[in-house]
């Protein structure tokens, strides 16, 4: 086919340099003309298009927001209600709830090799079932943690549970760009990718806002872990129904094989761009899940409330979602991905120097609250462009491959930063005001702003071409295939 020989045409002019591409092999699409095409009228045989878009990718899409939502919601649930968890466990201090949020991080990065290979092997819906009984089992050995012991609970049993949520979490994170590459088209992938990714950081925002409103007194902590338990229950069984691959790929790019692992990551290392933003991608995302977990102990010194320092990651969250869903759909239409990221860094950086000055004795919410807002939309609106630039980049490695090692990245980063910021942290006796963090805020801004410069040395617009958006308008300029009634199109 005229098709196939312009694909194999692409791929070895201009995809990779370094490492042979796969040939493209038009037997790998599961689908067979003689039982999906009736002959058209005349007495010829119509040939079946290559690509086609199926509405059930928003079902799917749907299942793995859920999923990436309970996640995130077991990951923050402790967060903003640091003082009653250490109270409720009779801890010395707050340092041990810390860990209920930096063992997810350190989890997850353990489990992220299998959660490649389950995806590269198994498909997604394997990877999607995976993490559905992994945050089903660890929010309810949670439950067991807050309950036995005659009600006063086991805070061992509690961090047992966070790692089983830790080690779900990759098989729900890591699978959008998967995801996206297989259902999606150049046109809307970035949207999708963006709902996918998205909905981790509203499971936090979740966490943020309804753990302090559940949780008003330590004795109300088991009673609090019980209903999400319930609710993560719930919101894991769609998994059960995901289709694990469209019968016919959308397009060129998702029908193209991608290399073998053996043979990605040395052209990821020798990939000058992909090691700079997985340098920018893990130092913001880490300071975000640090942030995010400390959020709590940063303003609780100068006077605010849980409450009210949940409604300022909440605020982050939700600002960063609201912006994330209008910018998205504009950068899947016109592709300018790294003249966003280029925008993006430099103001993720500036906030976080502002972070040092927001919280004041005064109890003021304006600052903190107009300085997060700004963050999450930026940093939410980075993770999608970033993860779906880096792809466009590295084509055809496989996207389960290098969305897994950049939220590796930012997770480990994430847990360091959590126990050095924890470090920074005054002593209870010690500063103006007692116990604050303003050493550790500090830190957060010298790091972040030494990534500034990274994304100029990127390269020109025309250094760094998207290659899949390319192969797919190559692909759409050929001639048109014959033409199939839609009615005679079998969907599987």
């Amino acid at each position: 086919m005229a098709s196939q020989t312009r694909l194999k045409s692409f791929l070895s002019r201009d995809s990779v340099k370094k490492a042979s591409a796969v040939g493209y092999d038009a037997s790998l699409i599961p689908f067979s003309a003689t039982n999906a095409v009736e002959p058209c009228p005349g007495g010829n045989m119509g040939e079946l298009p290559q690509y086609k878009s199926y509405k059930r990718r928003w079902y799917g899409l749907l299942a793995l927001m859920l999923l990436n939502l309970i996640a995130s919601w077991g990951w923050l649930t402790f967060a903003p209600i640091s003082d009653s968890v250490a109270t409720f466990y009779h801890l010395s201090s707050e340092s041990p709830v810390n860990w209920l949020a930096t063992v997810i991080l350190f989890g997850y990065g353990l489990a992220s090799v299998p959660c490649a290979f389950v995806l590269k092997r198994r498909g997604v819906k394997s990877s999607m079932l995976i993490a559905a009984i992994l945050l089903i089992v660890g929010n309810w050995i949670r439950v067991v943690g807050a309950k036995c012991n005659g009600g006063k609970g086991s805070f061992g049993v509690l961090m047992f549970g966070q790692i089983i949520i830790g080690f779900g979490q990759p098989f729900a994170l890591n699978a959008p760009s998967y995801y996206s590459d297989m259902w999606y088209t150049s046109k809307s992938r970035i949207s999708a990718n963006a709902l996918a990714s998205l909905s981790n950081p509203l499971g936090g925002a979740i966490g943020q806002l309804v753990s302090p409103l559940l949780v008003t007194e330590p004795n109300e902590l088991p009673d609090m872990i019980l209903y999400v338990a319930i609710i993560a229950t719930v919101a894991c069984l769609p998994s059960l129904f995901v289709f694990a691959r469209p019968p016919l790929p959308p397009c060129p790019s998702a029908a193209t094989p991608k290399l073998p692992f053996r043979k990605s990551p040395k052209l990821l290392l020798y990939n000058r761009r992909f090691v700079i933003v997985f340098i920018v991608f893990s130092v913001l995302v880490g300071f975000f899940n640090a942030f995010s977990s400390l959020i709590n102990q940063i303003m609780e010194p100068y006077g605010y409330s849980s409450d009210e320092a949940g409604i300022d990651g909440a605020v982050m969250i939700v600002a960063g979602l609201i912006f994330s869903a209008v910018i998205s759909p504009i950068l899947d239409r016109i592709h300018s991905f790294l003249l966003a990221i280029r925008i993006q860094v430099p103001i993720v950086s500036i906030c976080y120097i502002c972070l040092i000055f927001t919280q004041t004795k005064s109890g003021q919410l304006a600052g903190p609250f107009v300085i997060s807002g700004v963050l999450g939309a930026a940093s939410f609106s980075l993770l999608p462009v970033a993860l779906e630039w880096v792809q466009e980049q590295v084509f055809p490695v496989s996207p389960e491959l290098t969305s897994s090692i950049l939220w590796v990245g930012g997770n480990f980063f994430g847990g360091v930063f959590i126990i050095i910021m924890d470090a920074l942290k005054r002593p209870p006796n010690e500063g103006d005001p007692p116990g604050n963090m303003t050493r550790a805020l500090i830190f957060q801004a010298v790091v972040a702003a030494a990534v500034i410069p990274l994304p100029f040395m990127l390269g020109s617009r025309e250094q760094t071409r998207n290659r899949r958006v390319e192969l797919d308008a190559e692909m759409q300029s050929s001639p048109p295939l014959p033409t199939v009634h839609q009615e005679n199109l079998v969907e599987v």
